[in-house]
């Protein structure tokens, strides 16, 4: 809900899409990547069953570097889908990515070089975490998705590029333009995280037949070395990688789409009555999935909670109880392998960490992976506010709710990045002066929080990002209480928005105009994405009933736009998801860029932003 994502700029038939990487972590040849090497773990399950689809049948080798997320946005061509034997033609430019697909450097090393010694041990220790969580996704995102990133993984652990390659053209009899494919489609893969689009949700095709893969598949080096596996993974996949019936189209719930945060059997009514509960409850849904089973009649919901333990805990699970004539139960064990990797790296990064609070952020991280504790997550992030100005910045956790279809359950997400000093005295201006800018805002001061809450605001260099898109700035915690009386960070991703710009065609613009855009796009988005994550997201007042009846804003507040008594707020126990539900990232988003782009206009706001052009230069920039 809080996360600035880049978009693209392409119109009509052209590709903008960017992949993002991080050179000191993956890509070494730009297309021609070696994607896979050889210190990466890889990941099987037993079954492709969705029931079985967790973290209880996710096998990992003993050495567990994993694969970086970036981030990928695209859109495509026509292509021919061979199913059941008969070569057709479909129109999937919404599904194939591009073979021209640009790829792009995500530059760290310099930042990461300046570091000492024992922060380069605490930055390695928290990627590592990061990693190891962020397969979760693969979990969160389809069924088959893990099993596709096994594939691909052993498929390319298995031989170099360079081989495969020949293989595919010398005995598969491949085009150049087919191996490409496959390599594209891997790269798609690793950088959503899954089949199906981190920005978008529609579903990811190989640009080539079922039967033009199956054949590179069964002639590489990984099924010489491993036939019943390969096999076994590939015949439990390629129907879940071509298929584009109605409902595996898109990410969604019931008929509408795929979803892993809820069992296959679950619909969107099923969704409300466990909003309802856990709105009852006080319990959120950022760590947890929901498991539907109906025997002899009676329809029973598990609430699974993520943690490395399972059993028992009291204040976090309970047996079953009646609710709406169904039982509703709340256990944990939840990526229980995954997650256990995730705290035990955490672990060593504590022991390396600066101060008192990364220390008490980490152990309640800890706490919350390994026990299943939403609140011990949310006091984690407490000591993560306290921790100003670090030399490393990170967050990690069940973060954003965008792909959930009921808008509650957080898909994990973390980063490391390095602190950007220059980039982050600029923004340290724009807090400075934001309680003046807020006071621009169309909307009466009674509308903003009581006291302005002055944010951490930092740029930085982005060292490890997992999860399925990587964005240009971030605004956490989601927690509303805690954003509401304790605070927030704005968080710009600095080598994120130059590195989403390095194209060389910008389409449908005179070669005057285009040199005016190269000139000034990076510092206009710096200056859009430090608004929208400061003054957009952290501007507002969330009115609520407390305990007691008593209203945390005045009675007689009026409503802007009716000009009568606010007649709505959020009663005990509610929150903003689970009251906007499935709109309410959406509407966020919005909001805050909205604010954004009201604020870029101010010539006092652009002023004060130093965006370090030259005099002469200033005028046209404040046009633009």
């Amino acid at each position: 809900m809080q996360s600035h994502f880049l978009r693209k700029i392409g119109c009509g038939g052209s590709s903008s899409a960017v992949l993002l990487v991080n050179r000191t972590i993956l890509l070494h040849r730009a297309i021609k990547l070696d994607l896979l090497s050889k210190n990466i773990s890889y990941l099987t399950l037993k079954y492709l069953s969705w029931r079985n689809c967790d973290s209880k049948n996710i096998l990992l080798s003993k050495n567990h570097s994993l694969l970086p997320l970036s981030s990928l946005q695209t859109h495509i061509n026509h292509s021919f889908v061979r199913r059941k034997g008969i070569l057709a033609m479909a129109d999937i430019s919404q599904f194939v990515l591009p073979n021209d697909q640009p790829v792009v450097s995500l530059d760290c090393e310099e930042a990461f070089n300046a570091l000492t010694d024992q922060e380069k041990k605490y930055a390695h220790h928290l990627s590592q975490a990061s990693w190891n969580g962020g397969l979760i996704v693969f979990l969160q995102t389809s069924p088959e998705s893990p099993l596709i990133f096994s594939l691909l993984h052993k498929l390319f652990l298995s031989q170099p590029i360079k081989e495969l390659q020949k293989v595919a053209t010398e005995q598969c009899k491949y085009t150049e333009d087919e191996f490409k494919a496959v390599l594209v489609y891997t790269c798609g893969i690793l950088t959503n995280a899954g089949n199906y689009k981190g920005f978008g949700d529609s579903k990811i095709l190989p640009n080539l037949s079922a039967e033009r893969f199956e054949s590179l598949v069964l002639a590489s080096a990984a099924f010489k070395k491993e036939p019943e596996k390969i096999k076994y993974l590939w015949e439990n996949v390629k129907n879940g990688i071509y298929s584009l019936d109605t409902k595996q189209k898109s990410l969604g719930l019931g008929d509408k789409g795929i979803s892993t945060y809820f069992s296959s059997n679950c619909t969107m009514e099923d969704a409300d009555v466990i909003t309802e509960y856990m709105k009852k409850k006080n319990i959120e849904g950022y760590n947890n999935r929901l498991f539907k089973t109906v025997e002899n009649g009676v329809t029973t919901y598990e609430i699974r909670m993520a943690s490395s333990l399972s059993g028992d805990a009291e204040g976090i699970t309970h047996g079953e109880e009646e609710f709406q004539g169904c039982k509703i139960k709340i256990t944990r064990g939840d990526y229980g392998g995954l997650i256990g990797k995730v705290a035990a790296h955490l672990e060593k990064a504590k022991a390396v960490a600066a101060n008192e609070n990364e220390v008490q952020m980490i152990d309640n991280y800890i706490k919350s992976f390994t026990q299943g504790s939403l609140d011990a997550h949310k006091n984690g992030s407490r000591y993560w506010i306290k921790d100003k100005g670090p030399v490393i910045e990170t967050y990690i956790g069940f973060i954003e709710t965008y792909r959930d279809p009921a808008g509650m359950r957080g898909e994990f997400e973390g980063f490391v990045a390095m602190v950007n000093k220059e980039m982050s005295a600029k923004f340290t201006e724009l807090v400075d002066k934001a309680e003046d800018f807020l006071t621009l805002l169309p909307w009466p001061k009674e509308f903003e929080k009581d006291t302005f809450l002055r944010p951490d605001f930092t740029s930085l260099d982005v060292l490890t990002f997992s999860g399925s898109g990587i964005p240009a700035g971030i605004n956490i915690p989601n927690y509303d209480e805690i954003r509401q009386s304790e605070g927030f960070k704005n968080v710009s991703l600095g080598n994120v928005i130059p590195a989403s710009y390095q194209q060389t065609v910008i389409p449908f613009l005179s070669e005057e105009d285009q040199a005016l855009l190269s000139k000034y796009r990076v510092p206009a988005f710096e200056v859009q994405v430090g608004l929208h994550e400061l003054l957009g997201h952290g501007s507002g007042k969330l009115f609520r009933r407390e305990e007691g009846g008593k209203f945390n804003f005045p009675p007689d507040t009026l409503d802007p736009l009716t000009g009568q008594k606010i007649s709505t707020w959020f009663e005990v126990g509610e929150t903003y998801d689970s009251k906007f539900s499935t709109m309410g990232s959406t509407y966020e988003e919005c909001r805050a860029e909205c604010v954004g782009l009201y604020l870029s206009l101010d010539k006092n706001v652009l002023r004060r932003l130093t965006l370090k052009m030259k005099q002469q230069n200033r005028s046209a920039a404040l046009k633009l």
